[in-house]
């Protein structure tokens, strides 16, 4: 996905009626020694490392359960959309472990310290509109007969994202990423790095001929 130049949005959907993601299977976890759990662990936080760096939006929709590891997932995406009736949680404490893959680094990051140290003191479970209550999510909505209504609000939202000069976007990510690690300044001077990126793209004098000729831009990514 990440050298797919046809890729503009990645949309994470499950399979599995009610379940978005239910984290680690701790039957199979329990069979292993100190030794491979801290392995099994790390190449974890790996994977949701490459989720988090893929160069373009990257939207969960989370139509279930999305337990320890699946809302570390979820929290690896840019946005997230979920079934009102979802249930989410770092539950790894109420397992005498806490999140290991990610989780108490960007849930802080996305509803502030305060209630990310709550759900995970707590190993809480919320629901969709609790979640995006708290800025957990990005939209809550009602579950349909199909199960899929988050899914279905996500690919309406990526279908929002798909018309936009792709690799503008890609810029935007980056920007807003590598910017929120560093004092506003530094900040600043990373906006301008990416801007000047884009400053050269055929996107960008696209963007420019279809506002003077008063039509829809056709962007190619270039």
């Amino acid at each position: 996905l990440r050298f797919d130049e046809q890729v503009r949005v990645v949309v994470f959907k499950s399979q599995v009626k009610g379940v978005f993601c239910a984290g680690a299977d701790l039957k199979e976890r329990a069979k292993m020694d100190d030794a491979e759990v801290g392995e099994f662990v790390r190449r974890l936080r790996n994977l949701m490392d490459e989720i988090a760096a893929l160069p373009v939006p990257t939207i969960a929709a989370i139509d279930g359960y999305a337990l320890g590891g699946g809302l570390e997932l979820a929290l690896a995406c840019d946005l997230r959309v979920a079934a009102s009736s979802a249930k989410m949680g770092l539950i790894e404490t109420t397992r005498g472990l806490l999140p290991g893959a990610g989780g108490t680094q960007r849930l802080p990051r996305c509803v502030g310290m305060g209630l990310a140290k709550e759900l995970i003191f707590t190993g809480r479970q919320i629901d969709g509109e609790q979640a995006a209550s708290m800025g957990l999510v990005n939209h809550s909505v009602p579950q349909n007969s199909e199960g899929d209504a988050a899914y279905q609000r996500a690919l309406t939202l990526a279908k929002e994202i798909l018309p936009q000069a792709p690799f503008a976007v890609k810029m935007g990510k980056l920007a807003i990423n590598k910017g929120m690690e560093v004092d506003i300044a530094s900040g600043m001077a990373i906006e301008g790095m990416c801007y000047a990126q884009n400053i050269p793209t055929r996107d960008r004098q696209e963007g420019m001929a279809a506002f003077r000729e008063k039509r829809p831009p056709r962007f190619t990514g270039k």
